[in-house]
């Protein structure tokens, strides 16, 4: 890691607001969601006129970002993932519109101004080049891991439930996960002992919907399938 100088004495500066430290910040544990907020924050504090938004090639052009977000995968996949974070959070407002170009998208802070620009944009009160058709942009919501799940249905998570979580997300599907749950919640049986047995009932007999199992390294290795399962044999 490459230390880091010090700011110059005159830095120029960002002004983002304190609700954003006292209410938004604590609830954030993506990093990438946090460097695409922030990122935003300091490309619209840079822009003159009004409104002031950001649109997706600018950020997906932007070299600082995207230097930022790298990872595996093309540069658009954790991009799109903090701009869907973001604006599913209220942090930041998205406006598709569609041009003969093509669809745009434009990016706003939620503020009252930026709200009032949106709708007036809709209206047809506010020009933004030659508008064709604007709508929201579509939020992806993701589904809960089994972390989310636990805590929603059961309580809170301890240190060796956590553990046994992890090897369980490895070996079911997501959907699995959730249906076991539901069906626990469904018998007033909020337990992970009985989640987990319901789990290994499916991983033997099969589910009913038919639906296949997640490739794990049980299913490669008798020896480990075996270690996993061995106790479900015995039955």
């Amino acid at each position: 890691m490459k230390g880091f100088n010090g700011f110059p004495a005159k830095s120029k500066f960002t002004p983002i607001p304190n609700i954003f430290f006292s209410e938004v910040l604590p609830q954030i544990d993506d990093i990438v969601e946090l460097k695409v907020t922030l990122h935003i924050f300091w490309v619209l504090y840079q822009k003159r006129g009004y409104p002031r938004f950001v649109t997706f090639d600018e950020l997906i052009s932007d070299p600082v970002l995207i230097r930022g977000l790298r990872g595996e995968g093309p540069p658009s996949s954790p991009l799109r993932q903090g701009l869907t974070e973001a604006v599913s959070r209220g942090t930041i407002l998205c406006l598709k519109l569609e041009r003969d170009s093509g669809v745009q998208e434009l990016y706003f802070m939620n503020t009252d101004a930026d709200r009032r620009a949106i709708e007036g944009i809709r209206s047809g009160e506010l020009k933004v080049g030659n508008l064709a058709k604007a709508e929201p942009c579509p939020v992806t919501q993701e589904q809960p891991n089994i972390f989310t799940l636990y805590e929603k249905n059961i309580g809170m998570l301890t240190p060796i439930i956590a553990e046994e979580l992890k090897e369980a997300e490895k070996l079911y599907p997501a959907s699995w996960i959730q249906d076991a749950f539901k069906e626990a919640v469904d018998l007033n049986k909020r337990s992970w002992r009985y989640i987990s047995r319901i789990l290994e009932r499916w991983t033997a007999e099969g589910k009913h919907d038919g639906e296949p199992g997640r490739y794990s390294k049980a299913d490669a290795s008798p020896e480990e399938y075996r270690r996993r399962y061995g106790h479900l044999l015995k039955k």
